[in-house]
């Protein structure tokens, strides 16, 4: 104590250095560099020296906690008496910096009398000293319409803020009793500085959204290699990557005109796209008989860029007034559904504003659909790609061709079933007639205008249908059949899957016994909310009707799908069900029906996305219908599902991919998701705003990546295996 008591007034000055100097719409409650009473510190497998504060290199005298390996060491701020009302603020706030030479993962957990709790895992960089904001409300940016906030720290009013963008729980701010700090699971000793503590405005929390997105649609937060900063520069970086593309086109390799590849050994020329496999290797082949490696991209459309401006206004530096050239980029749309991808969303209805196409309109002076087309286009064949993937823009008319693929939109009013991963929307019920009905409608229009195109690589059956739950529990892997059970009789699934039951143990006596429940009669399994048991080793019997049901559940969702394609486009290929999450009684059956699988892998190396030993044993040639390597240092906040440190690292990645692919004998292409990059304020189908394509928002390649995927689509032909001989007629090909 008597330490403390002379601490200078020079030294009090330091600590409120501009460096860390308080807001004023801070109220501080403690300063851990001199601590008083009126806040208690307890330490759990942490240690806190006494009166040992330090120097940072910004001159910001901080005090030093460190975090032992343990299951979660933990530092504890508790009022001496009573509670703290935090009523009138916006945010818990603490001066911290993180003391290592790593990021680190702070819990922060806010209680209150009640019980409540908020609850919030921050990532702090390592660097100079932060203020970091905890909401004492809950929040996440799906909430301000996009899948990932913007970068954190960030400067504002000349202070550098690290705010939690995504907490949970509730809390009753009248009477705080309670903050913990912790880390989850150290394996060595971590420490922080730490300065004040106390509560904070709403101010520095509104601003966070504020002023993110200019002019061109690009991130205020950052800057980077080739961010546009005029009109000017639009055009000129434009006419230069014309020129570049032009170029490229000039080095295409020797191709026959759908892409095939061109060997001493062709195969039989069909008219249209198939697949054949010699000495184990599959292949996908042109209409003219050549070895075809599905090089794809998906999303190749100028129609997904589109933002929702209504309600978040204070979120764009600049938009379009009323009658200006860049207002004709305005539209209305309704984005709302139950699905869990738009789960807690907000702003997805109302006005939006489509920043891509103003940015073309801004480049070359209009920004119509044939001249979008003929750029597009360019650019994928210069870049080595052959195939436009999923959801890309229809056929490419006239001279203008690519071998593309089409995903049967199957809708109606049929029976779904919620397997808990509903991320599109729940499973369809195939043993509803309707949905025989709806596959009917949907081939038959899809397949009309298509069915005798050559250039069509296949039809898509649907996309990530949730065949199982996250997670390898038995409770996820068994996911859809435990839903089914819990259902009504209405539902036709259930009634199939009792029916399956009722047959092979007849009475309930019997299904009693090889199951290990106590069923007084077959009727409760009818009744709503019943719920089976888990697979044991005791009761081998439950796992194996679990698999019968779900191999049933899926031979006649893939059958009906497949039959109503061989009757519409019987010429065309069924590329599979573009699988995210599966079973292995859906893959079997995708195989048994589908001509290919797909899968939509995101991982580093498509063998760690799946047991290919497996795939090998159902001997089907499989397509990567999706695949990215994303990063957030290029503008939109996301850096998607697999995600790299830095854009240097996103080409690497590709190309390593790409060749593990093709020296895969099964796989028989693999398309990048996607074209552009999405909307870095959230595009409209569920906010997602990932740095994830071959070309920005602005309209430019990302030119050094494209640089690398080019060079890796070129090197392809190296890594395939040629294909042999065709046997002699009468002869296998094993022979």
């Amino acid at each position: 104590m008597q330490h403390r008591n002379r601490l200078s007034a020079a030294l009090l000055m330091v600590l409120l250095g501009s460096s860390g100097l308080a807001s004023a719409a801070e109220s501080v409650l403690f300063n851990f560099v001199r601590p008083l009473d009126s806040v208690q510190v307890a330490l759990k497998d942490a240690v806190l020296p006494d009166l040992q504060a330090e120097t940072n290199g910004q001159g910001e005298i901080l005090r030093r906690v460190t975090f032992n390996p343990a299951a979660q060491p933990t530092l504890s701020l508790t009022p001496a008496q009573g509670s703290w009302d935090w009523s009138q603020q916006g945010a818990m706030s603490l001066r911290l910096q993180n003391a290592m030479d790593w990021d680190l993962t702070l819990l922060v957990r806010i209680e209150s009398l009640d019980g409540q709790q908020l609850l919030s895992r921050v990532a702090v960089p390592a660097g100079p000293a932060q203020t970091l904001l905890v909401p004492l409300l809950a929040t996440a940016p799906i909430a301000q319409g996009m899948r990932a906030a913007p970068p954190m720290p960030w400067r504002h009013n000349g202070q550098s803020w690290l705010v939690a963008t995504e907490v949970s729980g509730q809390l009753d701010a009248r009477q705080i009793k309670r903050v913990e700090l912790s880390l989850e699971q150290p394996q060595a000793a971590q420490s922080l500085l730490l300065g004040r503590f106390g509560s904070q405005s709403e101010a520095p929390l509104a601003a966070v959204y504020a002023d993110l997105i200019d002019a061109y649609g690009q991130s205020t937060r950052r800057d980077w290699p080739g961010k546009i900063a005029s009109d000017a520069q639009l055009k000129t970086e434009a006419a230069r990557e014309q020129q570049q593309v032009q170029g490229w086109l000039k080095q295409r390799p020797a191709q026959d005109r759908f892409g095939g590849w061109q060997t001493s050994q062709p195969f039989e020329a069909s008219g249209f796209f198939r697949t054949e496999q010699r000495e184990g290797q599959w292949y996908l082949v042109t209409p003219e008989g050549n070895p075809f490696f599905s090089l794809g991209v998906n999303a190749v459309t100028p129609h997904q860029s589109q933002t929702y401006v209504t309600g978040r206004e204070s979120m764009f530096r600049q938009l379009p007034k009323p009658g200006e050239p860049l207002a004709a980029f305005y539209g209305e749309a309704d984005s709302r559904s139950d699905n869990a991808a738009n789960r807690g969303r907000g702003y997805a209805q109302g006005q939006w504003y489509d920043f891509y196409a103003a940015n073309r309109a801004r480049s070359y002076g209009q920004a119509d659909l044939p001249a979008w087309r003929s750029s597009a286009l360019q650019r994928l064949q210069a870049w080595g790609f052959n195939t436009l993937g999923g959801w890309s823009e229809g056929v490419f008319s006239g001279e203008d061709r690519i071998p593309y693929t089409i995903s049967l939109s199957i809708q109606g009013d049929f029976a779904t079933i919620d397997s808990g991963n509903a991320w599109w929307g729940g499973v369809p019920d195939p043993f509803d007639p309707r949905f025989a009905m709806a596959v009917e409608r949907a081939v038959a229009i899809t397949a009309r205008d298509h069915r005798e195109d050559p250039w069509l690589l296949g039809f898509f059956a649907d996309n990530e249908v949730a065949w199982a739950a996250p997670g390898g529990e038995p409770q996820a892997r068994y996911a859809l059949a435990y839903a089914t059970l819990r259902l009504t009789t209405d539902v036709p699934a259930k009634r199939v899957f009792l029916k399956q039951l009722r047959d092979k143990y007849r009475n309930h006596e019997g299904l009693s016994k090889a199951w290990g429940i106590e069923l007084r009669a077959w009727e409760l399994m009818e009744d709503p909310g019943f719920q089976a048991p888990l697979p044991s080793a005791e009761f081998p019997a439950i796992e194996k009707d679990l698999q019968r049901f779900l191999r049933t559940y899926a031979d006649t969702y893939f059958k009906t799908i497949a039959d109503s394609l061989e009757w519409h486009a019987p010429n065309h290929l069924l590329l599979g069900g573009r699988f995210a999450v599966s079973t292995p009684e859906a893959v079997a059956a995708c195989a048994q029906y589908c001509d290919v699988l797909s899968f939509n892998l995101y991982t580093r190396e498509p063998e760690h996305g799946y047991d290919f030993a497996v795939l090998k044993e159902l001997n089907k040639p499989v397509l990567i219908s999706e695949f990215h390597f994303g990063s957030r240092d290029r503008g939109p906040f996301w850096g998607g599902v697999v995600e790299v440190y830095k854009e240097e690292e996103r080409g690497p990645a590709y190309a390593q991919f790409l060749e593990k692919a093709a020296r895969q004998p099964l796989i028989v292409g693999a398309h990048w998701f996607q074209y552009l990059d999405q909307p870095a304020s959230g595009r409209l189908l569920d906010g997602e705003n990932g740095h994830l394509g071959l070309v920005a928002i602005t309209d430019r390649p990302w030119q050094g990546f494209v640089e690398q995927v080019r060079k890796a689509n070129l090197q392809l032909p190296n890594w395939l295996k040629a294909p042999p001989a065709a046997p002699m007629p009468g002869h296998s090909a094993a022979q």
